[in-house]
């Protein structure tokens, strides 16, 4: 990956006084996998049809490979775009639909029969050819969706929620398809989904949008590992999230007192007196019979949920906060109503300034 193949300049988008996406600057490498990631409404489906010439901007510039498509028709730009509805044709088989995208070009018809069969092989559906597409599987119906888009030779393929559709099995099994197939063709991916596991599978940066903006833009271990807001925190994965106060700073580690008790955490840039959220995932919660030096945090452990290869347990504090916390069953022999000690290493907690 080297220079941006598309690049969003103060990009906007408004429908009528309501201002759905606002402001993004966003470059996009050549050959990644980028994901568009928020719940519903945050624009990240607005975002993506604009680049696709779906939507016209408000204001702003699209550059793709870089020359200003904003006003240009979706037939004028080198992007195609698969959906979740697949939108394949019904009244054509595997092959023709295929094949829509040369035959409107009028390409000679050798190249038309070499290319789609360079196409079913790439998505796995030899033999395929003849069949509709009510006598597809979901997936099947996935596959010729893409190797649809892909025809033509794109340089950005945009998916807007393309498994959104399918079973949880095989959603995942298409994730590894999708990701083979876009490290092969060396094309760049732009990919809206609301799902954090698959964004944190199958990208190489995530955009966590919300309510028009992108809060982080990062990869998906610098996601997960350091959220820049509250809301990336508690978007992303499972965390607990405490609300509190530096009491105060020593050598970069942060005394903090929140309603929940006392609590340390690693950061920079705070100040004694400024309110501070701190996000500690629920595999770095640690729990002990005994007190902790610079925690104040002690609960009664409410359950306890087999999920196979660990233990998820909850732990209510004084302040009536519930605390997420994962452990290997064989790690400790607590049970549920015992009183414990919460604590962490302060160096896996996260300091989050709060928003102004």
């Amino acid at each position: 990956m080297s220079d941006s193949i598309v690049s969003l300049i103060g990009v906007e988008k408004s429908f009528g006084k309501n201002k759905v996406v606002k402001n993004m600057n966003v470059e996009i490498k050549e050959g990644e996998f980028l994901t568009l990631l928020g719940p519903s409404g945050c624009g990240k489906t607005t975002t993506l049809r604009m680049i696709a010439g779906f939507e016209e901007v408000s204001s702003g510039i699209i550059n793709v490979q870089g020359e200003n498509v904003s006003e240009k028709e979706p037939y004028e730009r080198d992007v195609n775009t698969v959906f979740q509805n697949y939108s394949l044709f019904p009244h054509m088989n595997v092959f023709d639909n295929i094949a829509y995208g040369l035959k409107i070009r009028k390409r000679p018809k050798d190249e038309i029969v070499k290319r789609v069969n360079e196409m079913l092989e790439l998505v796995r559906l030899e033999g395929y050819e003849k069949r509709r597409p009510d006598e597809l599987s979901g997936g099947q119906k996935q596959r010729v969706a893409i190797a649809r888009a892909l025809i033509n030779n794109p340089k950005v393929l945009l998916l807007d929620e393309p498994l959104g559709a399918l079973d949880l099995k095989l959603r995942k099994q298409m994730q590894v398809e999708l990701k083979r197939l876009q490290k092969k063709l060396e094309i760049t991916f732009v990919y809206v989904t609301h799902d954090q596991e698959e964004a944190l599978t199958m990208s190489d940066r995530i955009a966590v949008m919300n309510e028009g903006v992108i809060e982080q833009l990062a990869d998906p271990r610098e996601i997960y590992d350091r959220p820049l807001t509250r809301f990336v925190a508690d978007f992303i994965g499972e965390s607990n999230i405490f609300d509190g106060k530096v009491k105060s700073v020593h050598d970069g580690i942060i005394d903090a007192e929140t309603p929940a008790g006392i609590m340390k955490v690693k950061g920079n840039g705070f100040e004694a007196g400024e309110d501070i959220h701190i996000s500690v995932r629920p595999e770095h919660i640690k729990i002990s019979d005994d007190s902790v030096a610079g925690f104040d945090l002690r609960g009664k452990i409410k359950d306890c949920i087999y999920m196979g290869t660990f233990l998820k347990t909850s732990v209510d504090l004084k302040d009536n906060t519930e605390v997420k916390y994962s452990r290997f069953e064989k790690d400790e022999s607590f049970n549920e109503g015992d009183y414990v000690n919460i604590y962490w290493n302060p160096e896996r907690a996260v300091a989050i300034k709060v928003k102004r």
